[in-house]
């Protein structure tokens, strides 16, 4: 009430309180028959030694968080007096993902406005909805998200951030506005100086102002190159020349063209920067982007080509690992893969001494450890024996698998490697026959 929120909006945001005693909540489920496991999974009762098991809220204002659906999937809760901390917000589970979810939003998509209003908190969305604006929503005590974007796209074309003046709302803003690029989204950032928030502002001047402030709202790049400006002293000719520099990089992430002109003259415009000067810079770093691109496209090859080889040593020593422990696989493995199909040389050793012992019945791993000499050798055969992998309590679908993964891994790198060294075209069939057979593999664990 001290707010200011009428009794049809407390009703339709299901605006509660949890009150002042801190175990209430429980005792009131555990007395409705629901066990404390599934009262905790909720999300609602803390345990310590000192006070046992407690509500997670008590003394707060209450706000329900719904999906888009209207069903309550969380709370939020705001202390009554100066308690810490102010906000406190249900804990992610089955039901609730903060990473997928927006408050206000099963409100807002039914909203017939073209764009949707971000905002930081609970108050703002409630506070805008009274006011008119019935497409305002708000993340979920977490950053912004593209999980967050992507629903967005679902009903809007575009959005206007209206976070806090503040600087950590200026930061926010600066965060979430390339995760809403990727998503498709047009974005404008809104400017509520000199209040702070748009519940300060609504108060202040009204609604009608609000609306005047979304359509003056600025491009979310003029916004970015003000926020940057602001961190130069451009009297400084060095500091000047560095903003200019950041700025031609700002606009190099635009590749369409006539894209990256127009914002070059809106920016060149709005902070008088001259525009041929900004012009020739942009293009001359364009040509070291592309020449830095390439070689960066280059680096990525290389370093994409070794991890692929590491997840292939990997695979090998997972799949030794598997063998020495579930002997009654062997047969199942080696259907498909021989010691000739590991890549690394140590495995192939030893994976060629394990198959000439299975083949004899008389699998050993004392014998195999026997055959390294070499103290660095004898430690990496002897970690095949005590890996991580046989004391993780997997189930059964978990280990087959990975045991199928590491199959399927070593013998495509195998036949890649034999494809590279084809010398004739029946030897290169034989090769693309068995590719187009891995997706068939499949070794069941008894």
């Amino acid at each position: 009430k001290d707010r200011q929120l009428s009794d049809e909006m407390i009703l339709a945001f299901g605006l509660g309180y949890s009150n002042p005693y801190s175990d209430d909540l429980y005792k009131y489920l555990r007395g409705k028959g629901y066990s404390e496991e599934l009262i905790r999974k909720a999300g609602l009762i803390n345990t310590d030694e000192r006070q046992g098991v407690y509500d997670k809220f008590w003394n707060r204002v209450m706000f329900p968080i719904m999906d888009v659906n209207n069903r309550v999937i969380g709370f939020g809760g705001r202390v009554m007096g100066d308690g810490k901390p102010k906000y406190l917000n249900s804990p992610e589970t089955v039901v609730f993902d903060k990473s997928r979810n927006l408050y206000g939003l099963n409100r807002a998509r039914t909203s017939r406005k073209p764009y949707m209003i971000i905002c930081e908190g609970y108050m703002d969305v409630i506070s805008l909805h009274q006011a008119g604006f019935n497409n305002a929503v708000a993340a979920l005590g977490t950053s912004f998200t593209s999980g967050h974007a992507s629903l967005i796209k679902r009903y809007a074309k575009e959005v206007v951030l209206t976070f806090d003046s503040d600087g950590a709302g200026i930061k926010a803003a600066l965060r979430a506005i390339p995760i809403l690029r990727e998503a498709g989204l047009s974005i404008k950032v809104l400017s509520m100086k000199p209040y702070k928030d748009p519940d300060e502002f609504i108060k202040a001047l009204g609604p009608e102002a609000y609306e005047e402030r979304i359509e003056k709202a600025t491009n979310y790049f003029i916004f970015q190159v003000g926020t940057l400006m602001n961190e130069y002293n451009l009297d400084d000719p060095s500091e000047k020349t560095e903003f200019h520099n950041k700025v031609a990089d700002m606009l190099l992430e635009f590749e369409d063209e006539i894209e990256r002109n127009n914002y070059l003259e809106s920016v060149c415009r709005t902070f008088n920067i001259p525009l041929d000067g900004l012009r020739q810079l942009v293009k001359k770093k364009g040509l070291n982007y592309i020449g830095k691109k390439q070689r960066e496209e280059k680096e990525t090859i290389k370093s994409g080509n070794k991890e692929k080889e590491e997840a292939v040593v990997l695979a090998q020593q997972i799949l030794l690992t598997w063998l020495i422990e579930e002997k009654n696989i062997f047969e199942s493995v080696a259907k498909y893969v021989s010691p000739s199909d590991f890549s690394d040389d140590f495995y192939k050793r030893v994976a060629g001494i394990f198959w000439a012992q299975m083949e004899e019945n008389e699998a050993n791993p004392a014998k195999i450890i026997d055959n390294f000499q070499d103290e660095d050798e004898h430690k990496k055969v002897a970690a095949l024996f005590n890996s991580p992998l046989i004391n993780q309590n997997l189930t059964m679908q978990e280990k087959e698998k990975a045991v199928n993964d590491a199959v399927i891994l070593i013998k495509k790198k195998s036949l890649d490697d034999r494809a590279k060294n084809a010398t004739d075209i029946s030897e290169m069939q034989n090769i693309i026959q068995a590719k187009a057979q891995l997706g068939k593999i499949h070794i069941t664990l008894n």
